[in-house]
């Protein structure tokens, strides 16, 4: 190939297939551009990332399909740019929450205290639900926000501002952080029903306070597994409740006579 252009290093794959990587460095900061198939595709990169890191012009909205860099790397310079710190995810910061780019129109926002969790983990999606991998298992970003896997939009918590894109806690307001307890409000004021599914939905009991419902459910799982119930029910914890205190709940709470009367086999 001759002379050697600068930013490219060619390598080869396990099976003696050649590739070439592209580099640069900028603020001593040595930055993968990737890998490519011919070494003037891993120059353009060079060029490019080289053009972006001078050029305040360019914005991530610039981007585009005729582009040699991935997006993702399009968004990691223009912040490195812009904000000085390189993150290898494609995190641009704010002042006090940063987004988070899964695309030009995808744009999750964070809380800034969450930059070091996200500024390693890749966010995937599936449907509405986004991911990170997380030792070795996925594990749904609204469950750092005590949201259960099976919650409901609009009915166990809602973006304060209407944007379901906008993670920070702030815009996060919980309904319902118990197993099977859902706020209600009646004639008489506000209700927490309890609910436990066996073979469909058992109304435990209607109740006063969000912590009577969550025990009411822990009980009921006492006596359907007296009863024979085998399913694997998740109880609730309620922190800062005293041995004593959650005793005198337990042993007050009227449970609807299905759950008490309930059989196997029925």
């Amino acid at each position: 190939m001759g002379k050697r252009l600068p930013g490219v290093f060619p390598a080869q794959k396990k099976d003696g297939t050649e590739y070439y990587r592209a580099s640069i460095t900028h603020k001593r900061k040595h930055i993968s551009l990737g890998s490519y198939d011919t070494p003037y595709k891993a120059f353009a990169a060079y060029l490019e990332g080289s053009n972006l890191l001078k050029d305040t012009q360019l914005t991530i909205l610039d981007h585009s399909s005729h582009r040699v860099l991935p997006f993702e790397k399009w968004v990691t310079l223009i912040n490195f740019r812009d904000n000085g710190m390189y993150i290898a995810t494609p995190i641009y910061l704010h002042k006090k929450y940063f987004e988070y780019y899964l695309s030009h129109t995808q744009i999750l926002k964070f809380d800034i205290d969450d930059l070091f969790y996200y500024s390693s983990r890749k966010i995937m999606q599936r449907g509405r639900h986004f991911f990170v991998a997380d030792y070795g298992m996925q594990v749904n970003i609204v469950s750092r926000y005590g949201i259960k896997n099976y919650a409901v939009e609009g009915k166990d918590y809602r973006f304060v501002n209407g944007d379901n894109l906008d993670f920070r806690y702030e815009n996060i307001e919980i309904y319902n952080v118990y197993n099977g307890v859902s706020k209600k409000e009646t004639a008489k004021g506000t209700l927490y029903a309890a609910k436990i599914h066996i073979r469909g939905n058992y109304t435990i009991g209607n109740y006063h306070t969000e912590t009577e419902a969550a025990i009411a459910y822990n009980k009921a799982i006492d006596i359907l597994k007296k009863a024979g119930v085998t399913k694997n029910f998740v109880p609730n914890y309620l922190d800062g409740l005293s041995p004593k205190a959650y005793a005198d709940i337990y042993s007050d709470l009227k449970i609807s006579p299905k759950i008490l009367n309930y059989q196997v086999n029925e």
